[in-house]
């Protein structure tokens, strides 16, 4: 038999790795790993943080099925509705799974364990709450030694968070553009002056920056630990980054739908036209809601109780969805800041290291509500293109045709040259055709918009 083949994504840690096997994803834990994963179970601290629903949990594989003679265990552990990366993560979802983190951090040294990494990318949102994913990141904690992963907590976590809170902008584009966080020395260059008046904004990047230089590196880690130390360490970046305040912008698009409701019925006669269809599609358990503003037709769709990827550039609206997911414990939205104009690509090592957005997003139903016109009109992107990239999502599209002589089009139109001749119904409906078939279409009372259920062919 072969061995298993370790995920595109599972190749830095020796402790072991996750593959997929039959559409389930495992986790093999290596001998070398042994000792550490006995006394992470002995000690009562795996026990502690799944009960808590800190840690996902496993079951244990009891045979090596895979013949791998490195091989100590292999587990199972709960499944993931869907994968997201740190950089389509609003910014309290980012500062959440940081607090997650150092409380992960406070937890396992009560246990005389500690986290070895500090990446967001051992955090996930799942079931309604952001949870640690990675069994192996915990090792036994020697007291008198730092925390070896101090400074990517630092480039990973505070860094982004910091520069979000100073320059009340959202930029998570810059965890795109550094995977691994951002360097110590680029987040100072980039914090103002009055960020050193921060007492543990100073220790964590600027001084941590001086520390860690070239040359001053070896002396740093030897310094002579404890307990006492290592928890006022976390408990000086916990302190800081709850006191970091969400960027508040006005955009286009905070009050899209207040603006809508003004609109006579025209939102609830959109919702009886898909509450009915849906009624029609009891198949229907995953979905993603493009372009979905402040998520009402995300929620529409969680109601029923299908599991929804909330798609939105604006950071603002995907920021405000999350935290009344929070706040109302609804498990079945994923929100996610993704321009779908240019929508995460495939990264990483050998590009295959995180997967793209539509590599990710298969699912049964896609909604493309008010959404046409901003992508054809606004991103210049034709309907062939369109109709492709909704096809690349899932079996079923409920898409809203927004006509040229609309108000919200023609509002597009006011600063730019009208160079869309093809901007027509008839276009649109021969384009789509070429990858779906009409099932059912309906006018939107009131409105010369027109409502399409469609069936990928």
């Amino acid at each position: 038999m072969s061995l298993p083949q370790p995920h595109p994504a599972s190749y830095r840690d020796p402790s072991g790795f996750i593959f997929e096997k039959d559409g389930t994803v495992y986790r093999q834990v290596n001998k070398i790993f042994k000792e550490n994963f006995d006394f992470f179970i002995s000690s009562g601290c795996y026990k502690h943080l799944t009960d808590n629903s800190f840690l996902i949990s496993h079951d244990v594989v009891k045979e090596n099925s895979n013949n791998d003679r490195n091989c100590y265990l292999v587990l199972k552990p709960g499944q993931l509705s869907f994968v997201s990366y740190p950089f389509e993560w609003s910014f309290d979802m980012l500062k959440d799974a940081a607090l997650l983190t150092l409380k992960l951090m406070k937890e396992s040294i009560g246990f005389k364990m500690i986290l070895k990494d500090a990446t967001p990318y051992n955090i996930q949102w799942h079931n309604g709450k952001m949870i640690f994913i990675d069994t192996l990141s915990f090792e036994k904690y020697g007291e008198t030694k730092p925390w070896i992963a101090y400074r990517q907590f630092c480039e990973c976590f505070l860094s982004p968070l910091l520069l979000m809170h100073y320059s009340k902008q959202h930029l998570q584009n810059l965890l795109y553009a550094y995977p691994e966080g951002i360097p110590l020395a680029i987040s100072k260059s980039l914090l103002p002056w009055r960020s050193r008046f921060s007492l543990f904004t100073y220790l964590h990047i600027h001084l941590h920056t001086g520390l860690t230089k070239a040359g001053q590196t070896k002396t740093a880690q030897q310094t002579v630990f404890s307990k006492t130390k290592m928890l006022n360490l976390v408990r000086s970046l916990e302190s800081l980054i709850k006191r970091l305040k969400t960027p508040q912008q006005k955009t286009n698009w905070s009050r899209y739908y207040e603006e809508a409701e003004q609109r006579g019925d025209y939102l609830e006669q959109k919702k009886i036209i898909i509450e009915n269809w849906l009624t029609e599609l009891p198949e229907i358990k995953t979905a993603t809601d493009l372009g979905s503003n402040d998520g009402q037709f995300s929620i529409l769709l969680s109601k029923r109780n299908i599991y929804t990827v909330s798609a939105e550039a604006d950071a603002n609206c995907i920021n405000n969805l999350y935290l009344l997911c929070k706040q109302k414990a609804i498990s079945t939205i994923h929100p996610l800041i993704i321009d779908l104009a240019n929508p995460s690509a495939a990264i990483g090592v050998n590009n295959k290291e995180r997967d793209s957005f539509i590599g990710r997003t298969k699912v049964d139903l896609s909604l493309a509500l008010a959404l046409i016109h901003h992508l054809a009109i606004g991103k210049n992107i034709s309907f062939t293109q369109c109709a492709e990239f909704f096809s690349n999502l899932g079996k079923y599209l409920l898409i809203e045709f927004v006509p040229k002589q609309d108000k919200k089009v023609q509002l597009l139109l006011q600063n730019k040259k009208d160079i869309y001749p093809q901007y027509t119904i008839e276009v649109f409906e021969e384009k789509f055709k070429q990858h779906f078939t009409i099932e059912k279409k309906k006018n939107i009372q009131g409105t010369e918009r027109v409502l399409y259920l469609m069936k990928k062919i």
